[in-house]
Parts: structure tokens; C-alpha cells; sequence
């Protein structure tokens, strides 16, 4: 059984739970940047939670079965529809075959999942079938014209209450603080707490660039590589913070001022340019 993309979108990226355990060879766990919402549309579909997904920036998808699917879409909201009749986010609904699913342009959030009951049956590379946009490793972005295989359904679709954490306004998210403090001036910790940052176009799944007051450091001198998680906020020369996503290096040079929460970077992901973020201790 297959589905067909008609349309691919703007970067739709297969994506799993990532591929742990291979940071001494300079390749980080990738994986979906919002894993909520890719677990949510599994759990929804009865699949394990790391079945095999879609990840789409913006907008734009179309698919078509090539048989009768239970399909889920999270995350993002934008248009939903099935041959032009709207469906609802984050509840199964059938794609009979020959039958086009549609994805808007996404109007809150920035990343949606497209779920599918059984997964899809993607080729492993080191474990998972993540793309990690960095290294190049696993499946190349959606190209019209592909067929995706999907695999053979295990569990049964369960439903369930939309759960997205998503909003107009400001993302509030915590940070601990460090490791790199001693790096930074007092006043600059002050200000990362006390300023609205705001997310720069030039962000991507490796890193969500942020605009905001200088942080200035009180040490000039340069940092020994060190290694760097997802969430890291690492100051640029620029003063800048830099947030990384799931396909960040797993090696940094600059000083990290405080780390994402974990449960929190799933939220940074669905992080529009422009929006506003604010920081405080978890």
C-alpha cells in the first residue's frame, strides 16, 4: 500500500523519534522537532510512538492514497481537507483511495505531522528513519511524484482530545541556567530573563535564531569546543542567542548561556518568524 505526493510542500521531511547514541561520531539525534505532535497523531492512530511521520513547514502538502488510509494530522493548524471537504486536526479520518489530502498554509504553530495508520515504511539509516537536515543522513525531502509505502497497522485508532500547547501570543519557555554563565556579564542573565525575544527569519530545524538586547560576555577569549544538546542557547560572536533544534552540531564553539527545557523545545519548533519568545528559570 502506498501514498502518492501531489504536492510537496515547503521542506516535508520524513521524520521519526531520532536516532540516539551516535554523538561521538559527530551525528545528533535529529528526529521531529515537535515529537509531541508526532506522538500525539500515532497514539491517535493506535501506532507505537515512534512510527514513521511527515514533518511540513508552512504548507502546502497534498497526498493521495493508492488505497483506503486512516490518516492524522497535529501540530500546526492551517486548512485541512479531504478532495476539498475540511477535515478536522488531530482526529482520524479516512483517505479512501484516489481520495487527495490537502494542507493549507498553516495559519498558527509552523510545523504539522501527517500520521498514517501502520507508519510509514522508510528505509533505516543508523537505526531511524529521521532526516537530518545538517548531515544529510536519511530520506531526502518530499519530491512530487513520490510514493511513500506504508506499513501494516498493529494497533487500533483510539481518538482523543487535541492536546496542542499552541497560542497566538508569546512562547514562555523554561531554561536552566549554564553552563557557560561565567562567560556573561550579570546584567546579561538579567536580560535574557527580562526581554521579549523575537524568532528571525533565518531559523531553521538546526537552529531558531533570536533578535534581542546584547548579550555581552565578560570573557573575550575562545571557548575549547564543547558539546552541545538540543536547546542549547548559544551566544554568537553577534551577542545573539541561538537556540538549536534537533539537527544542531553536536559540538559548539561559543559559550552556551542557559539550556531549553527538553518538553519545551517541542514547543520551540512550532516557532514562527517574528513571534515573540520570553525566557524564565524552570
Amino acid at each position: 500500500m502506498t501514498i502518492t505526493v501531489m504536492g510537496s510542500g515547503t521542506q516535508t521531511l520524513i521524520q521519526d523519534l531520532g536516532r540516539p547514541g551516535f554523538a561521538a561520531v559527530g551525528v545528533s539525534r535529529s528526529g521531529a522537532f515537535d515529537r509531541a505532535s508526532l506522538q500525539r497523531g500515532n497514539r491517535n492512530l493506535g501506532n507505537r510512538p515512534e512510527a514513521v511521520g511527515l514533518e511540513m513547514l508552512a504548507g502546502g502538502l497534498q497526498l493521495r492514497a493508492d488505497a483506503d488510509h486512516l490518516i492524522c494530522v497535529t501540530g500546526a493548524v492551517g486548512p485541512l481537507a479531504v478532495d476539498g471537504n475540511p477535515v478536522h486536526h488531530e482526529w482520524p479520518a479516512i483517505l479512501h483511495s484516489g481520495q487527495i489530502l490537502s494542507l493549507g498554509n498553516v495559519v498558527l504553530g509552523m510545523r504539522s505531522y501527517v500520521t498514517v495508520h501502520g507508519g510509514f515504511n522508510v528505509t533505516p539509516v543508523l537505526g531511524s528513519r529521521a532526516t537530518d537536515t545538517l548531515s544529510g543522513i536519511g530520506p531526502a525531502p518530499l519530491a512530487t511524484a513520490d510514493r511513500l509505502a506504508v506499513g501494516s497497522a498493529e494497533g487500533e485508532p483510539v481518538g482523543g482530545e487535541p492536546e496542542s500547547r499552541l497560542g497566538t501570543g508569546d512562547l514562555e519557555l523554561g531554561v536552566t541556567v549554564g553552563p557557560h554563565t561565567d562567560w556573561f556579564t550579570p546584567s546579561a542573565l538579567g536580560a535574557l530573563f527580562q526581554s521579549r525575544w523575537m524568532v528571525n527569519t533565518e531559523s531553521n530545524r538546526i537552529g531558531i535564531r533570536l533578535d534581542g538586547p546584547l548579550l555581552e560576555r565578560s570573557r573575550m577569549d575562545e571557548l575549547p569546543s564543547a558539546p552541545c544538546l538540543r536547546g542549547s542557547l548559544q551566544v554568537a560572536a553577534n551577542g545573539q542567542p541561538i537556540a538549536f533544534g534537533p539537527d544542531h552540531p553536536v559540538t559548539g564553539g561559543y559559550p552556551v548561556i542557559a539550556v531549553i527545557n527538553d518538553a519545551d523545545t517541542d514547543l520551540l519548533g512550532q516557532a514562527r518568524p517574528g513571534q515573540g519568545i520570553r525566557f524564565h528559570r524552570s
